[in-house]
């Protein structure tokens, strides 16, 4: 069984699902910061020092403890970015070919995950560069540093976070179904790009994902041009977004983070 972090419709059917999505993304579903009276300060970096660090590091033999532990905080930077393992290598000051090795382990471990790029094209030249994200987005925020629920607000990764977590979901959903993951993202050489995309009753569901609160009219704009590169192939596509209220637009579907919590 491969049992990867809890979904939020786990963690509301326990009663137990923070109410607060600052504090979703913040504490992330690891179990034992549910079924124990532990802060997530208090237990990321046992389990970082625990398991990420002793037993990923007996996997690759690493030596510097100081370089791995700058590797890691280095994903949790880029998470939602496209993968550009020369520049993480270089601002590790490892090899290339260290930091692809490294990272392989590190997606075997269930740390972090790689969303590959959908391959039709639509008559588009399109990147072939996997995007980056962490299986838990709480130990995404801990790495990055930050070390409370208040802090996210403001801060500059929230969006990439916010992303992180919704796809995190769609992940979990599918392996607890015992389904492939199946999914993408795609995106062409001139960035028009849809977050994430996946193959359902034989056509293509595109998903844009929004962290702000209050819902912007321009955000269907991503979803309008993919539904014309698209054509009959796509379906209705959805926002996900940060606030509270669901609502058909002439574009697309929107959906709550908390909708989340009843897929």
């Amino acid at each position: 069984m491969q049992l990867l972090p809890l979904t939020q419709t786990e963690l509301a059917g326990t009663g137990l699902a923070p109410a607060d999505l600052d504090a979703v993304l913040w504490q992330g579903a690891y179990p034992a910061l549910y079924d124990r009276d532990l802060a997530p300060d208090d237990w990321f970096p046992n389990y970082v020092a625990t398991y990420v660090e002793r037993d990923v590091r007996q996997l690759l033999a690493v030596r510097e403890l100081g370089t791995f532990q700058r590797f890691l905080g280095m994903c949790a930077a880029r998470c939602g970015q496209l993968l550009n393992l020369s520049s993480l290598a270089a601002d590790c000051g490892i090899s290339h070919v260290t930091a692809r090795e490294w990272l392989t382990v590190l997606e075997a471990s269930y740390v972090v995950r790689l969303l590959p790029p959908y391959h039709r094209n639509f008559g588009k030249r399109l990147v072939k560069t996997p995007k980056l994200y962490f299986v838990d987005v709480g130990l995404a925020a801990w790495l990055l540093g930050i070390r409370g629920a208040g802090a996210l607000a403001a801060h500059a990764m929230r969006g990439a976070l916010f992303e992180n977590f919704v796809i995190g979901e769609f992940i979990k959903q599918r392996f607890n179904a015992g389904q492939p993951a199946e999914l993408y993202f795609w995106r062409d050489n001139l960035g028009h790009e849809v977050d994430l995309l996946f193959e359902t009753e034989g056509k293509l569901q595109a998903v844009e994902i929004k962290s702000g609160m209050t819902f912007a009219s321009d955000w269907t704009a991503a979803a309008a041009r993919w539904k014309q590169f698209a054509g009959d192939a796509a379906r209705q596509p959805w926002i996900i977004y940060g606030g509270e209220q669901s609502f058909d637009t002439e574009a697309c579907r929107v959906f709550p983070w908390r909708s989340l919590r009843h897929a």
